[in-house]
């Protein structure tokens, strides 16, 4: 048997082996591929925390961010997320988005949002409105002083609590301003993105500018300024200027320096730097490439990137700035505008409805609490006069005929007081000596008609009166003459008929004289 110079180990061949040696690499090679490429997918327990007051504008940038045209508020603690794809490794996932409500009273409500697992993979957004810019500062110090309140009551050691703010040192002092060093090998800052969670650094100081990361939280914030169309208004209605708005700008500038936070003007009216904000998220949180720098140009659609700023760069405002100092005190600057006092308007009043109250005034006279002659609206009494001529009883007294006493009145411009002594005889003697006249008419004179009784008025007597008027002196004549007959003596000659065809004056005079 002729030897062929190959070892026989177990009854396999060295061929044999080192073709398994290569199957067993090439799975390996295999296996470490998709275990890469598993480890590159977008991670989709990210969120970021939206904290700011009412109608500072949260919902809307949030509906921004996601597309909508019609956002929908919510109450209390509002979930919402955003669709991110990464076009590049066309890989999609979802970014939990938690809106708080902006009363203070619902601080209760973040432990839903940010608790001890959640905490490293949060990104917290301050939102203030430029609508109302003397309580920027105000607001702001409030909600991190909320957060702040929040995170101390986290069962989060001293040793994590102290590697979450070392990373946010790290991630300030690793920001480069040329974009395009961003972009390089960018599947290896995504791939490293997940082990930086899991790498320890050192705990050690690192060199910071004046002022920068002085109250670090262990988080990553944006400060989001909206509604920054609203300039326009500010500098027509509260003469504000250039160097109002600088003032603003260097305070919300030296807060975000003290937390770390980037910086937002937006618009979502105008749509300014709202594109520019998505893409910054998904830049600090997913690490998707971002070269845009700052941009400090337009006082309205300013945007400063985490780690570019310092108090060099902020004292650029102060030269413009000649009323104020850079040091006032914010609320002396920006001061609020007085309260307008609430004009006070008439208060209209509603007629009351006509058939409400004449059955008011129908139940009142059926009670007996209202007189006839007395009703009027709201207590005012107002003459109600009956229909001339309804009066029933004869026996009525001279100052209830007004038609009557503007009779007597027309022949005596004098006036009788009845208190004088003698008035009572006086006025008799009056009215006797006018019926007299009346009566002293033949039955064929012209102003006599054939249809009235004989004791009717002369024509002339009522000239110039209306039918009603008319009529009711010659019903007061009637009712007169009946009274003045019934008063004389029994066993007088003269009656109700004698007076009504006596012809004589004399005989007149004398029967109707008192």
């Amino acid at each position: 048997m002729a030897f062929t110079g190959e070892v026989i180990t177990n009854g396999i061949s060295p061929k044999k082996i080192e073709d398994l040696d290569e199957k067993e690499n090439l799975w390996t090679a295999i296996l470490s591929e998709v275990q890469t490429k598993g480890s590159t997918k977008l991670p989709s327990n990210k969120s970021i925390l939206v904290l700011g007051d009412n109608e500072s504008g949260k919902t809307t940038v949030i509906a921004k961010l996601q597309g909508v045209e019609d956002p929908k508020k919510g109450y209390g603690l509002e979930y919402a997320y955003i669709d991110v794809r990464d076009e590049y490794r066309d890989d999609s996932t979802r970014l939990s988005v938690w809106v708080l409500d902006g009363e203070p009273s619902h601080a209760h409500l973040l432990k839903f949002a940010l608790s001890e697992e959640t905490f490293p993979h949060t990104m917290i957004m301050f939102v203030v409105s430029m609508t109302t810019p003397w309580n920027i500062m105000e607001q702001l110090e409030n909600w991190a002083t909320i957060l702040q309140d929040h995170i101390d009551k986290l069962n989060i050691s001293p040793e994590k609590l102290e590697e979450y703010r070392n990373q946010c040192i790290h991630k300030w002092q690793e920001y480069i301003e040329h974009g395009e060093d961003l972009e390089i090998d960018s599947a290896l800052r995504r791939t490293s993105r997940n082990t930086d969670e899991e790498h320890n650094y050192r705990n050690e100081s690192f060199p910071l500018g004046e002022g920068v990361l002085t109250r670090n939280l262990g988080l990553d914030i944006v400060v989001v300024v909206t509604k920054t169309d609203c300039t326009a208004s500010l500098e027509q209605d509260h003469d504000y200027r250039d160097e109002h708005f600088d003032f603003i700008q260097q305070w919300i500038r030296k807060f975000c320096l003290q937390y770390g936070a980037a910086l937002f003007y937006t618009s979502a009216k105008e749509d300014k730097n709202c594109d520019l904000l998505y893409k910054y998220l998904t830049h600090r949180i997913y690490g998707f490439s971002f070269r845009t720098p700052a941009l400090v140009v337009e006082k309205d659609a300013v945007f400063i990137p985490s780690g570019w700023d310092n108090m060099k760069k902020i004292s650029i405002l102060y030269e413009n700035m000649q009323v104020m100092k850079p040091d006032d005190y914010y609320r002396d600057v920006i001061v609020p505008p007085p309260l307008r006092k609430a004009v006070t308007r008439a208060v209209e009043i509603q007629a009351e409805n006509e058939q409400d109250f004449l059955n008011k005034l129908l139940q009142q006279l059926q009670q007996g609490n209202l007189p006839v002659q007395t009703a009027g609206l709201r207590g005012e009494p107002t003459s109600l006069r009956s229909p001339v001529g309804v009066q029933l009883s004869s026996d009525r007294r001279l100052s209830g005929s007004p038609s009557l006493q503007t009779q007597l009145n027309l022949g005596s411009p004098k006036k009788i007081d009845p208190n004088k002594p003698g008035a009572a005889a006086a006025g008799e003697g009056v009215l006797a000596n006018f019926f007299n006249s009346l009566l002293h008419k033949k039955h064929g004179s012209p102003g006599m008609n054939k249809s009235q009784n004989d004791y009717s008025l002369p024509s002339s007597a009522l000239g110039g009166m209306s039918p009603l008027e008319k009529a009711a002196v010659r019903s007061d004549a009637a009712a007169e003459l009946d009274r003045l007959a019934r008063k004389k003596l029994p066993g007088s000659p003269i009656g109700s008929a004698s007076l009504s065809q006596s012809s004589s004056p004399d005989q007149s005079l004398n029967s109707t004289d008192c």
